[in-house]
């Protein structure tokens, strides 16, 4: 099979070269197309119909594989021009975290001149299902915090106290958890109490306000903030009341408080190392 396809490989090609060779000498001596010329014209017609068909084949591939090129660099140059412009969003969204951190900072110091602070970052929540607390940035290598310290946002919202100072880290436990408690005051009254983390409530989001004058009225809505007695300055915001109950005993009454920031969407905290004390 192969030898015969040779073979008339061979034939084919001879004739198309034979015609091609009349067709020259006819055209050039004679100077006419003549019968053999016509005749080799109309052989060689569907040759030169499938070389043109061949050709226009061959130009459409290198065609399309020109725009293939094409639209590969296009899309090279794309994801360059993304990469660039992700890289230059990354860097706008730090200058802007950092920007708002220093607004933070100056506002706070305008806010608070009676306070000496440490600002801190929040790192990670302890992995106990018995306590609420957190991890800062800074300790006694880094900073004059102390334990003790009340812990604070921005805006004057007690979040917690440091309990635990490290050299470069320290934890702060929050209002919530059950060893935190704090002498405070209700609304604008000068009635005291206590406002304390309960493990009950501390699954719910909720801190216990606890000790209530007797002749203190308390009601839903109440604001609740630090007296000032102890180590936290007074005026801290804490929370509000949301209902008031009877102690099981029936003998005095408690209030369950919502802490006024959310807890867990934390970043920045001050901590208060100094404040003027108004005893």
């Amino acid at each position: 099979m192969k030898a015969l396809f040779n073979r008339q490989s061979i034939m084919i090609a001879s004739a198309a070269i034979l015609i091609a060779i009349i067709t020259f000498v006819s055209v050039n001596v004679f100077s006419s197309t003549g019968p053999v010329t016509g005749l080799a014209n109309t052989v060689s017609r569907p040759v030169r119909a499938l070389s043109s068909t061949v050709t226009g084949v061959f130009e459409r591939i290198y065609a399309s594989i020109y725009r293939y090129d094409d639209l590969m660099e296009r899309h090279e140059i794309a994801l360059m021009q993304i990469v660039a412009f992700e890289r230059d969003e990354r860097e706008s969204a730090a200058l802007a975290a950092e920007n708002a951190s220093l607004r933070n900072q100056l506002g706070f110091r305008v806010r608070h001149p009676d306070y000496d602070s440490e600002m801190a970052r929040f790192q990670n929540w302890s992995g106990s299902n018995w306590s609420s607390s957190f991890t800062i940035n800074i300790g006694y290598a880094n900073s004059n915090i102390e334990r003790g310290n009340a812990v604070i946002t921005e805006y004057g919202v007690l979040i917690g106290q440091v309990t635990d100072v490290g050299a470069t880290t320290s934890t702060v436990v929050t209002v919530l958890d059950t060893t935190f408690s704090a002498g405070a005051f209700i609304g604008d009254g000068d009635g005291t109490a206590t406002v304390k983390g309960d493990f009950n409530l501390m699954r719910q989001g909720l801190i216990m306000l606890d000790h209530i004058d007797d002749d203190q009225i308390v009601q839903p809505g109440d604001l609740i903030v630090t007296s000032g007695r102890g180590v936290f300055p007074p005026g801290l915001q804490v929370g509000d009341v949301i209902a008031v109950h009877g102690h099981d005993t029936g003998i005095g009454r408690f209030a369950t408080v919502r802490p006024t920031r959310v807890l867990d969407a934390l970043t920045e905290v001050y901590v208060i190392t100094w404040f003027e004390s108004a005893e």
